[in-house]
């Protein structure tokens, strides 16, 4: 009874026949085959060598299918049966196209290497079950194959990526990178950070209370996170600017604007003002310094202009919110 509850309604690899073997052969490479051409698709605008790889490496696929298709007609006739990976326990599975629409390019070549050595490990067990010469001789030579295909990617990127393809490839990646994440993700960090300075700090000293003072610094840095994100992904739909996705961006500024004003907000959880007071000046310390960094790493801002903007611009917000709370 309870065999019964618990089995799966995918069937096991052992009790697949050589024919369904076959099968599930043709089908796996046929769907490689897709994703490869899709990967291709959407890397031909921004990376046409890339992509030239990945057609290649369907074109490959594509051969192997058909290897198994004769051998399937050899010996068993037309009609293959209808069998897939999703059809069989344990076997390796693939997402679909939407789920890898967000893949970057070094994601993509990862997920390619981690498909061929799962297609690997599937012939080596195909032809332990396998009896007939030709047909173990065929899944024998495909397992050879789909391991050597590491060595084939490898030859194609050389052949269609030679170095100085790579390097333009991987500037446009850090490009978009930056244009995507970095730009409206700084820009929300320095906001939430400097910005909330003044309502924080001036809340602070004009209440001696840490815990309204927390409040404060808590509503501000949410409501700013939540108008700046939907301020960053309304005003540019990244189609013309090349900026990319407008919801990656605004998710990426807003969150940085709430976290940048939640820094020094969250020490005022301290009960002991001075301490509170103290340790939120010195988070606000790393702050500023790490908006500098991250302008000099990736915007190529130097370091000593950019940490004297942030410094002084936060040191001006920080002095007038005391000011302020101390009036």
């Amino acid at each position: 009874m309870l065999a019964r509850f618990f089995r799966s309604s995918k069937r096991s690899f052992d009790s697949l026949s050589e024919q369904e073997i076959l099968a599930l052969g043709i089908a796996s490479e046929e769907d490689d085959a897709r994703i490869y051409l899709a990967y291709a698709d959407r890397l031909r605008r921004e990376f046409p060598a890339s992509a030239k790889v990945f057609e290649d490496m369907a074109e490959v696929e594509d051969t192997h299918r058909k290897s198994l298709i004769e051998i399937h007609r050899q010996r068993f006739g037309e009609r293959i049966p209808l069998i897939r990976r999703e059809h069989v326990e344990g076997f390796y599975e693939r997402k679909p196209d939407w789920l890898r629409a967000n893949l970057t390019l070094d994601a993509m070549r990862r997920e390619t290497e981690a498909m061929e050595e799962q297609a690997y490990r599937f012939y080596v067990e195909a032809a332990k079950r396998t009896s007939d010469a030709s047909t173990r001789q065929l899944l024998g030579d495909l397992a050879l194959a789909e391991q050597g295909h590491e060595d084939i990617a490898r030859m194609l990127g050389d052949k269609h990526t030679p170095e100085e393809v790579k390097h333009d490839e991987d500037e446009t990646v850090r490009r978009q990178f930056v244009l995507t994440y970095v730009q409206p993700g700084l820009a929300g960090l320095m906001d939430g950070s400097v910005s909330t300075l003044a309502p924080i700090f001036a809340a602070a000293f004009a209440t001696q209370d840490t815990w309204q003072t927390f409040l404060v610094g808590l509503s501000a840095s949410v409501g700013a996170g939540i108008s700046m994100g939907f301020t960053e992904a309304a005003h540019d739909d990244g189609k013309i600017s090349g900026r990319g996705s407008p919801i990656k961006r605004g998710l990426a500024c807003g969150i940085m604007t709430a976290l940048g004003g939640l820094g020094h907000a969250l020490p005022y959880l301290i009960p002991h003002f001075w301490t509170a007071t103290i340790t939120a000046a010195v988070v606000v310390f790393f702050e500023l310094w790490a908006i500098a960094f991250i302008q000099n790493r990736y915007m190529e801002t130097p370091f000593l202009r950019a940490a004297f903007q942030v410094v002084l611009g936060g040191g001006l917000v920080l002095g007038a919110g005391i000011l302020i709370g101390n009036g």
